[in-house]
């Protein structure tokens, strides 16, 4: 991710009124460890966000192993084992099974990081995949905006 973004990213999340939106940072351990878990390898930008954050506020809810307290405790593990077993009879179990979930939208929907890196949502309702940024990188970009 490039140093502008993640100082922007800083200056928001480590405000003392935001400390409910940024986690602990990732240990190497827990990103080999999930990778193993998921059969996936995640992508550097979003390794550098986790491993300077963890699961933080950026725009949107990003999911790692300790997040924020304002995210809910679900990591990124258990939201794409989950959503790997609900999906499990439809044609998205394919794209699933090679991506991993990093949030969820306000209706419930995966927002997830396929293989090629690229940001796509599950529309559960209509069985749509849409693409939502290029890379996670380009997905904060349009997402975050302080406050």
């Amino acid at each position: 991710m490039n140093d502008a973004l993640i100082e922007r990213l800083k200056a928001f999340l480590h405000r003392e009124n935001n400390s409910s939106l940024v986690g602990s940072p990732a240990s190497q351990e827990e990103i080999v460890h999930a990778q193993q878990q998921l059969n996936v390898s995640f992508h550097d930008d979003y390794v550098h966000f986790i491993r300077t954050f963890g699961g933080a506020y950026a725009g949107l809810a990003v999911h790692a192993f300790s997040n924020g307290s304002s995210l809910g405790n679900e990591t990124v593990v258990d939201l794409t084992l989950e959503f790997r077993e609900q999906c499990r009879e439809l044609p998205f179990a394919e794209v699933l099974r090679t991506s991993y979930v990093i949030s969820i939208d306000g209706s419930g929907d995966p927002i997830i990081i396929n293989q090629a890196g690229k940001v796509l949502i599950y529309h559960h309702d209509t069985g749509e995949t849409k693409l939502l940024a290029d890379s996670f990188e380009a997905l904060i970009e349009e997402c975050f905006f302080e406050w």
